[in-house]
């Protein structure tokens, strides 16, 4: 059963989650909130595997929430999904680099709600290609520190390969077809780059693949 916690300050969009994620055998809401204090106190109590999470929120906004629940040892299975209204929203790469798993936009059809909840639970990235490139693309431009390389000391030469992939939003499959790998090999690959970088999902591997210099800005 997937355990998730809606965080929200407006209470009709609580709902429409609720009563949407509520109708499935598999999903199971512990909880609401509708600020951050309120969010972060309930991680800690319910421990969730995903938190469908505002930004906009008072008493602790959605960002300053993420990096407090991130940073709780106790709660590393849980994901953060950050939900905005704009699908480039300007904080959202800030949560992005805060540890959150990835973004939907509130506006998301019903079955990839769904189908977003299951997958961050299972510890992949939510995040689609496309949306991957066009938001760290954005966030690139932020990054004005010179690359630092060291973490990628650990890696082999085809394990950079493989995160210099998922950096620009390859799937699993798409990185087997470039490498002539099969899916399951290039997953192997992707599991072990996150285990040796202490990586939290696939997300996290993007950020790396940008702030090591393995991807570029303007490469996308």
């Amino acid at each position: 059963m997937i355990r998730v916690a809606i965080a929200d300050d407006q209470g009709l969009i609580r709902a429409g989650f609720r009563s949407l994620l509520e109708a499935e055998p598999d999903i199971e809401i512990v909880g609401e909130a509708g600020t951050g204090n309120e969010i972060v106190a309930l991680a800690k109590s319910a421990r969730p595997d995903v938190v469908l999470m505002d930004i906009r929120m008072p008493d602790g906004d959605g960002l300053w929430a993420t990096e407090q629940i991130v940073a709780d040892p106790r709660l590393k299975s849980t994901h953060i999904v950050i939900v905005t209204t704009f699908e480039l929203d300007e904080y959202v790469g800030h949560a992005i680099r805060a540890g959150a798993s990835g973004f939907l936009v509130k506006d998301t059809e019903p079955v990839e709600l769904i189908r977003a909840v299951r997958v961050v639970a299972a510890g992949d990235a939510l995040l689609s290609p496309s949306v991957t490139r066009r938001l760290l693309e954005r966030v690139a431009v932020d990054w004005k520190d010179a690359p630092d390389t060291a973490q990628l000391r650990a890696l082999t030469d085809r394990e950079r390969e493989v995160l210099g992939l998922v950096g620009q939003g390859l799937t699993n499959d798409e990185i087997g077809r470039e490498l002539f790998l099969s899916p399951l090999t290039a997953k192997t690959h992707v599991s072990r780059i996150m285990a040796k970088l202490a990586a939290r999902d696939r997300v996290q591997l993007v950020v790396i693949a940008y702030e090591t210099g393995l991807v570029k800005a303007g490469w996308l």
